[in-house]
């Protein structure tokens, strides 16, 4: 090992928790369909929006030397992108399935709010990143004046 491998190494050994923001600044944009299915109001239609996604992790440094690849959070964000986010047992999952189109709805076992997508997301990033992460926290808004975030 050279002098400046050994002094990289002790360097990412000896930063120590770090945090990444993903989307801080220019939020993540994806368009997903959704509809809340036992409310009263507009909501139980079938609609969609754009939303913004902004995600904090934090964690020790990889080999790497980054917390986490940046293209890692964006793949599992993506996975919702051009999707219909459906609670467990809507009728619509069915229907998607028998036109074909089963493939793009995004099955939730809770009604599908900004906040249980921030909820939904924050999981998927622990459980699919690295055992280095520590904390991960997720900020999705579904409108300017609509915003979940821990």
């Amino acid at each position: 090992m050279t002098q400046r491998a050994s002094q990289e190494h002790s360097l990412v050994d000896r930063a120590g928790e770090r945090t990444i923001h993903v989307g801080r600044d220019r939020p993540i944009r994806i368009s997903s369909g959704h509809r809340i299915l036992h409310h009263d109001g507009k909501c139980s239609r079938p609609h969609g929006h754009n939303y913004e996604i902004s995600v904090s992790i934090s964690g020790e440094l990889t080999e790497e030397g980054w917390v986490v690849d940046k293209g890692d959070v964006t793949d599992i964000i993506d996975r919702w992108d051009h999707r219909f986010l459906l609670q467990e047992g809507d009728p619509l999952i069915e229907a998607f399935e028998d036109a074909g189109d089963g493939d793009a709805v995004v099955v939730l076992e809770a009604p599908p709010t900004a906040e249980v997508m921030a909820v939904v997301l924050e999981n998927e990033l622990r459980a699919e990143l690295p055992d280095t992460v520590t904390d991960v926290s997720a900020d999705v808004s579904e409108t300017a004046e609509l915003s979940s975030c821990q």
